[in-house]
């Protein structure tokens, strides 16, 4: 299967393959906010509520997608 409009380059190969790169971006990005964050905490005993609030971000949305595709599948 093809996407008419975007042409023969762009399958449900590229598209499957977009959706994991951004997947896993997401999730290393959130990973990285939170351990730079401990990081932070532990030997600067600064709190950077601003990676807090990134990576409880990337938690909800997380968890929140995954209860919403449990429910609608």
């Amino acid at each position: 299967m093809s996407v008419p409009i975007l042409g023969r380059m762009v399958d449900e190969r590229f598209l499957n393959h977009r959706q994991r790169s951004t997947s896993l971006a997401g999730i290393v990005s959130g990973m990285l906010a939170a351990l730079l964050f401990a990081y932070r905490a532990w030997f600067n005993h600064v709190w950077s509520w601003d990676l807090l609030a990134v990576a409880l971000t990337f938690v909800a949305v997380k968890m929140g997608a995954m209860v919403w595709f449990r429910l609608r599948d």
